[in-house]
């Protein structure tokens, strides 16, 4: 085994679902958490920025208990580590913050023991912890992942998005535990439910994948979860029925919400337009939030260059959208 000094992984946020593509269908987007592993003689931790705020600072801590896996999976041990963490991706508000760590833990793990695991097993490990494959697959390998999980494997495609999508994604300042949006959803369904959900996913995946991004408005309804879930979240079906109107693409909840996820084509004259009519639709429901303006992420995890001698802060600072 070839135990390297340090690894730093620059990791993306995620939008799963999509609307209709539930548990299925995830984006990277250009949000990011930035994480370094180094081999210590004790475990330290050394979290930045507000969204780490509150997160355990010892070996109960998602990234340490993650890396150790991948530890153990590769049968070698690495019983301590010296581990950095700043992050711009806002915690349970439906932009992939745990798959990220998950994500960033396993590549970062992977990468410090010389990458004896396949990036196809990391995803397989990401899933089984995550429970669902949208999220940490978008995080992996950028770009958009329609996947199916077995509880075993992951069997995935990746899709390139067309250049000219964009994403415009509104974020309140409330949290909504995932577990708690899943809760609200049913767990039957009618066949006409059914039938539309799997039609309207169907068709989303193929205007994805051909670039038919005038598809997108059509693609992105959704019978199976949105409708339950829009309760925890003022404002959500006003926006899910008119977005269109003011230059989205489509609309749909980030993950389990309550951030909102509308896509845009970036040439799009209306998007100043657009800004404004999701934030005021907040407004009126007494919500403060914030908008950001965001591409796919096409790299999906990415191990940096080792050999800038600087401090974590100072290394990543450039990037960071603080």
């Amino acid at each position: 085994m070839s135990l390297r000094d340090k690894v730093t992984v620059k990791i993306p946020a995620s939008t799963a679902n999509l609307g209709p593509g539930f548990d299925t269908l995830g984006m990277a987007l250009s949000l990011y958490a930035w994480l370094e592993i180094k081999p210590a003689s004790e475990t330290t931790f050394h979290l930045y920025g507000e969204h780490l705020t509150g997160l355990p600072s010892d070996k109960s801590n998602l990234i340490y208990q993650v890396a150790q896996m991948v530890f153990d999976e590769a049968g070698v041990s690495v019983p301590e580590l010296e581990v950095s963490m700043y992050s711009d991706i806002p915690l349970t508000r439906g932009l992939g913050s745990s798959a990220s760590a998950i994500v960033g833990a396993l590549a970062g793990a992977n990468a410090l023991i010389g990458s004896p695991l396949s990036n196809d097993k990391l995803l397989d490990m990401a899933t089984a912890l995550e429970k669902h494959p949208d999220n940490v697959g978008a995080s992996l390998y950028g770009g958009i992942i329609t996947a199916a999980w077995d509880g075993q494997r992951v069997d995935y495609l990746r899709i390139e998005p067309h250049q000219d999508l964009q994403a415009l994604v509104i974020v309140p300042d409330f949290q909504l535990s995932t577990s708690k949006a899943r809760d609200i959803v049913p767990k039957q369904f009618g066949m006409p439910d059914v039938v539309h959900n799997v039609s309207r996913s169907s068709l989303l995946v193929a205007a994805l994948a051909s670039g038919r991004l005038d598809m997108i408005q059509k693609a992105m309804s959704d019978r199976i979860h949105q409708p339950y879930r829009a309760s925890l979240v003022p404002g959500m079906t006003e926006i899910l029925e008119h977005a269109t109107e003011h230059g989205a693409l489509g609309a749909a909840l980030s993950g389990a919400g309550p951030t909102v996820l509308t896509l845009v084509n970036r040439h799009d004259t209306r998007k100043v337009e657009l800004e404004q009519y999701l934030m005021g639709i907040m407004e009126q429901e007494g919500i403060t939030a914030t908008a950001l303006w965001l591409d796919p992420d096409l790299d999906g995890v990415l191990i940096l260059p080792d050999q800038d001698e600087r401090p974590f802060l100072d290394r990543i600072k450039g990037e960071v959208n603080a």
